[in-house]
């Protein structure tokens, strides 16, 4: 049987109408691609798979029946990782609970189980780091603005912690790396999509975009962060394995002075 190659449309629920489509069709030879990074196959034949939520869903129930949520959280987790045929990894981790009466999610002998989860766990601590480090900024337009530009896909899963904590201000994060971002109105929280002039920078804090007020606060910021800095006690090895450096052009409290 020739191999088949399934394009979806990047979103969850498009890998998981893919899932859906294998089982339907019973395929053995197959692979899943993100239609933004196909790798094209002299000896597959591509098949577009349309999102389907209703078929979604389906799989997701289906694998909630036969997993803990620990190991459905960890299939989701690493999804966002966007790693290079990760699609193929949780399809045969799917494939294998599915394909067992009992539960099997937690058998870590089987190599796409026990990679999934290692990848969910640096998904995860990309996640909490996320929350940790994103330093916010008040526009002109009374919107507290965050630029992020994360390893892996983390902007879904960390909408919750910033919903709950900044519940009373509106606010932006940015993932620039990606292109879209959180928006919170004070209501609702949607995904949304922005347009920055040219040659933005988003190190940087402009006055044409940024309040004055900011100015004062970020230098409040720094001036504490310094006198709070025991310099005799300095272990720049432990400050960089909490706060890796790629990390630091988005600080304020590692920008220089104002």
């Amino acid at each position: 049987m020739q191999e088949k190659t399934l394009i979806y449309d990047g979103t969850f629920e498009g890998f998981l109408s893919c899932v859906f489509y294998v089982f339907e069709y019973k395929l053995n030879q197959v692979t899943i691609q993100n239609q933004y990074v196909i790798q094209n196959s002299f000896f597959a034949k591509n098949e577009t798979i349309l999102t389907d939520k209703e078929k979604s869903d389906r799989v997701w129930k289906g694998l909630k029946t036969k997993a803990s949520s620990v190991s459905t959280t960890k299939i989701y987790y690493a999804f966002l990782s966007e790693q290079n045929g990760i699609e193929n990894i949780l399809l045969d981790n799917i494939k294998h609970i599915f394909n067992h009466k009992e539960k099997v999610d937690t058998d870590f002998t089987q190599p796409s189980i026990l990679k999934t989860s290692q990848v969910a766990k640096n998904v995860s601590r990309e996640k909490h780091r996320m929350e940790a480090f994103v330093r916010f900024r008040l526009t002109k337009d009374n919107i507290y603005f965050s630029n992020i530009e994360p390893d892996f896909n983390v902007l879904p899963l960390i909408s919750k912690h910033f919903k709950s904590r900044y519940a009373d201000q509106k606010w932006i994060i940015y993932d620039i790396k990606r292109s879209y971002g959180l928006y919170y109105d004070l209501e609702t929280l949607d995904f949304i999509n922005l347009d920055f002039p040219e040659h933005f920078d988003f190190t940087k804090t402009n006055s044409d975009f940024f309040s004055d007020q900011e100015f004062d606060f970020q230098k409040l910021w720094k001036d504490y962060f310094d006198s709070t800095n025991i310099k005799e006690r300095k272990n720049m090895k432990l400050h960089i394995r909490h706060i890796p450096k790629r990390y630091w052009k988005y600080l304020s409290e590692k920008q220089p002075n104002i």
